[in-house]
């Protein structure tokens, strides 16, 4: 098990509340060795998780050894964080909203935190061209990928699925599926539509426009966005552009934010070296995926409604004096 060691200068709080993580510096005097949880390998969470590891290991002086997990991302990623078995998750924000409001798939509320706001999520919603799939309503009968179980994609592309009135256990052959895979079943034509809910550009995806050249299309899925705003307001109207995956036209779709969360009694220096290594090396993680482009300190605060952890808050206010 790969634990964070706690003693790096935060305070234990009352009985009625978890361990108060109030920072009183912003370094670590202890090594540990921390998990990153992150997503399927052909998607940016594990680009980026791999980036940022080095990055935690070189702002902390290799005291905090940081290695990216595989996992199926935001859902599980949110389950195993609070389990103790990764300290540091990627998720999206509907999925976190979930979490600490103990909805959906979540049967109290969870004791996570943020360290900060990261880039937003496109809703990549791709149909073969021969499957007669124009809109979400059209995929009844068809064999889907709804992502991969547990996932932050599998409960967005449920609820497309709701708003657009289908049943997604009845009305679709649902493939429950991670990236790779649903890439090679749109391939071979196991597949006939797809969900995926990740940054610009995704590898999986690039690599499915460039060997499937118009033999796939991408599906606007805005008309859902209504519905999905009753559910939770961070829903958001986007565009993936047509330089990203070399398409006809830019495709309206529908966006989430991304939250870096750790939990919420983790010791404040910790959290706030986290969260500092984050942007002091934001370049690196540009060179690893584009999508890192979309961190800004300007939109680091907007995390609700999951809290800011106390260290990351000290952090940004140091980073933003220094900017």
């Amino acid at each position: 098990m790969l634990l964070v060691l706690a003693g790096c200068g935060g305070q234990r709080g009352g009985d009625d509340g978890p361990a108060a993580a109030e920072p009183t510096s912003c370094e670590v005097t202890s090594d540990a060795r921390i998990s990153i949880a992150t997503g399927n390998t052909t998607g940016v969470y594990y680009v980026l998780g791999g980036a940022y590891g080095e990055a935690i290991s070189q702002q902390s002086g290799g005291k905090l050894r940081a290695t990216a997990a595989e996992t199926s991302a935001s859902l599980q990623n949110i389950q195993q964080l609070v389990a103790g078995t990764h300290q540091v998750a990627f998720s999206l924000a509907d999925t976190a909203a979930d979490a600490v409001n103990g909805m959906g798939s979540f049967d109290g509320k969870q004791p996570i935190a943020a360290l900060t706001r990261l880039y937003p999520n496109y809703t990549q919603v791709i149909a073969r061209a021969d499957a007669g799939i124009n809109s979400i309503a059209e995929m009844r009968g068809k064999r889907v990928s709804t992502g991969s179980p547990n996932s932050g994609t599998e409960v967005i592309a449920n609820r497309m699925l709701e708003a657009a009135g289908l049943d997604p256990a009845t009305d679709i052959a649902a493939q429950r599926t991670e990236l790779g895979k649903t890439v090679e079943g749109m391939k071979d034509g196991s597949i006939d539509a797809m969900f995926w809910s990740g940054g610009l550009p995704t590898g999986g995806v690039t690599d499915l426009f460039v060997s499937q050249r118009g033999n796939v299309k991408f599906l606007d899925v805005t008309d859902t966005l209504t519905k999905l705003q009753q559910i939770n307001p961070i829903y958001e109207r986007g565009v993936i552009p047509a330089n990203i995956y070399q398409t006809p036209a830019d495709v309206p779709t529908v966006v989430v934010p991304n939250l870096l969360l750790v939990k919420d009694d983790m010791d404040g220096n910790t959290a706030c070296v986290l969260t500092k290594a984050l942007y002091d090396h934001k370049d690196a993680l540009v060179k690893a995926n584009k999508a890192a482009e979309g961190i800004t300190l300007e939109n680091a605060r907007q995390t609700d409604p999951v809290p800011l952890h106390p260290g990351a808050q000290k952090a940004l206010d140091e980073l933003g004096a220094a900017s």
